[in-house]
């Protein structure tokens, strides 16, 4: 692969995974949380925080770059005060983490609600019964039944981070080494004379991951199912 890649691609591969792994690392517990209060809690504004959450699916990608760029950015309210603890996203990889996690968050609550929904609301009532807080019937029954579906959401939020590019561009430019990722690189590279091989390379990258992702989760997601059947 790195062969094959020249050095300013192999860059923008590397970045990608870096971002991905960091925004589906980060968004992980949270997508958890927010999956299981859609799932089982009822409370006022839930149908708004649905909403909320999939808002990213139904915006321009480029609208939530820009909300990202007025919140987190240095002038922005929530940006302001984090760059006062040293902290930046705007122009910054870790922006561009951010971007991705939020535009893959939709997909990973999706799947790990429609999980979460899926499990015996009665096997949860009897652990209940038994004695169990509302913590631990969570760790030892809902979360291991719905594993699968955890696993799932988890590894197709990695490959929509992977190839996010509307949000990420407008919230973090177009910047080599620090936020150009696979997306940027290509569109960038079809900017100039001669760079659509470089740009087909990262094409075939792109479905290889992509293609891939696909394939693990559902292959993880039956294995897992297979086991938590069988327990």
């Amino acid at each position: 692969m790195t062969g094959w890649l020249g050095p300013e691609e192999w860059q923008a591969v590397a970045l990608s995974l870096r971002v991905a792994f960091w925004a589906t690392l980060f968004s992980l517990p949270i997508g958890i949380f927010v999956a299981l209060a859609l799932a089982r809690c009822s409370f006022p504004g839930k149908q708004l925080l649905n909403g909320l959450v999939h808002l990213p699916l139904i915006l321009p990608p480029v609208v939530t770059g820009y909300l990202l760029l007025l919140t987190f950015g240095t002038r922005g309210p929530v940006g302001g005060l984090l760059a006062d603890l040293g902290i930046v996203f705007a122009f910054r990889w870790t922006g561009a983490a951010l971007a991705a996690g939020v535009m893959a968050f939709p997909l990973m609550v999706r799947a790990i609600r429609l999980s979460i929904e899926a499990v015996d609301v009665k096997l949860e009532q009897a652990s209940a019964t038994l004695g169990a807080p509302p913590v631990w019937v969570f760790l030892t029954v809902t979360l291991p039944m719905a594993l699968p579906g955890i696993v799932a959401g988890t590894i197709l939020a990695f490959a929509k981070a992977m190839g996010e590019f509307g949000a990420t561009i407008t919230f973090v430019s177009n910047i080599p080494g620090q936020t150009r990722t696979i997306p940027s690189a290509i569109y960038a590279f079809l900017q100039v004379p001669g760079g659509e091989g470089s740009a087909m390379k990262l094409v075939v990258v792109s479905v290889v991951i992509a293609m891939g992702a696909l394939l693990l989760s559902e292959v993880i997601a039956r294995r897992v199912a297979a086991r938590v059947g069988g327990a």
